[in-house]
């Protein structure tokens, strides 16, 4: 999925004198040591970069309490296990691992190592010593898919896609069903890079998606050069992760941003207290762990909407994927009336009516 340029180890220090097992057996003065696996290189100012941030605010929180480690570019295979065996071996405690690739190599490396605790973003598996995190990215997709339904002279959107996972398949749909919201003609035309990161694809799949005659463009990727593709030719377009304003001041209508330092924290305080246990987390706007960057480029009254849908998404009152949906066949996906539960969200492989493209 991405060939693994360079590892890089920040902070790692000497191995820890305390033997594996529960923190609390440490003593006092001990810092709790802290790892972290990124996909890609901090500087994606996207996913990567986003996660950082956490780590950064963590740090500024607990001070000389924690050390932390952070290993980027570490591509979804087996390597992985190998980082992650390495910094436990070096007495990392508590382990965070940024992509749903990681999964099963996450898995491998805590039966090896029962005494760390593992936090696992995006995956669905957990043992003992693993838990799972994630963000209802999905939510933000769907304001996105108003705010492009509005604002879509064609009534044509581009998608740019990495994965034909669930959480990306999820995105894609909510954006569609948000713009037929407003535009019941409105239609999407997506392309998935088979890459998480790969800013030369990102940049050329926008602009393939423009030269189709899209006229909005969002991502599903972790670089800004979607967002720079669409700036050059004057096209409206949506950030990923973290706010990418900054990269296209007068095209970029919003981001969804990733929000991970309270929970970043809160883990980590659960290993100092001792309090520690596997669970699943999928916060989306009501928890705070996804907002949505101001709205800019459009008018007052589409920034309106935009607001007012995020409004009834936190309050539950919008539940994103309430029937009747159709799939791209025409049936009926989800009947009228009624919702789906996180279990079918959660295994995702189908496209809404309206979504132009495959997902293999």
């Amino acid at each position: 999925m991405l060939r693994r340029q360079f590892t890089r180890l920040i902070g790692a220090g000497a191995v820890a004198s305390a033997a594996p097992g529960l923190i609390g057996s440490a003593q006092a003065a001990d810092p709790l040591k802290v790892g972290l696996i990124y996909l890609g290189p901090v500087g994606d100012f996207g996913w990567t970069y986003q996660h950082d941030i956490a780590r950064q605010a963590a740090v500024k929180h607990f001070g000389d309490k924690i050390k932390t480690t952070f290993v980027e570019n570490v591509a979804e295979g087996p390597d992985s296990e190998k980082v992650l065996n390495d910094l436990a071996n070096q007495g990392h405690k508590l382990i965070f691992s940024t992509s749903f690739g990681y999964m099963n190599y996450v898995l491998n490396s805590a039966k090896k190592h029962p005494g760390v605790f593992y936090e696992h973003a995006t995956g669905y598996k957990r043992a003992a010593n693993v838990s799972t995190y994630n963000i209802r990215f999905y939510q933000a997709r769907y304001v996105q898919g108003v705010i492009a339904g509005k604002l879509s002279k064609a009534g044509l959107a581009g998608y740019v896609g990495s994965m034909a996972v669930p959480e990306v398949v999820q995105g894609i749909n909510a954006f569609m069903l948000g713009m037929q919201s407003v535009n019941p003609k409105a239609r999407l035309k997506m392309v998935l890079i088979n890459s998480w990161y790969d800013p030369p694809k990102e940049g050329d799949a926008a602009k393939a998606l423009i030269d189709q005659g899209c006229d909005i463009i969002t991502q599903h990727t972790d670089s800004p050069a979607p967002l720079q593709a669409a700036a050059a030719r004057g096209v409206k377009a949506f950030g990923q992760s973290t706010d990418m304003s900054k990269f296209a001041a007068t095209t970029q209508l919003s981001a969804s941003t990733d929000v991970w330092a309270p929970y970043y924290i809160k883990r980590i305080q659960d290993v100092l207290s001792g309090t520690w246990t596997s669970g699943d987390v999928w916060g989306g706007f009501d928890s705070g762990m996804l907002e949505m960057s101001p709205f800019t480029n459009m008018p007052d009254d589409v920034a309106a909407l935009g607001t007012a849908t995020i409004a009834d998404i936190k309050s539950g009152k919008n539940k994103v994927f309430t029937g009747p949906i159709l799939d791209q066949s025409g049936a009926v996906k989800v009947a009228a009336g009624t919702s789906m539960d996180d279990g079918a969200l959660s295994g995702m492989q189908w496209l809404v009516q309206g979504v132009d493209g495959k997902l293999s």
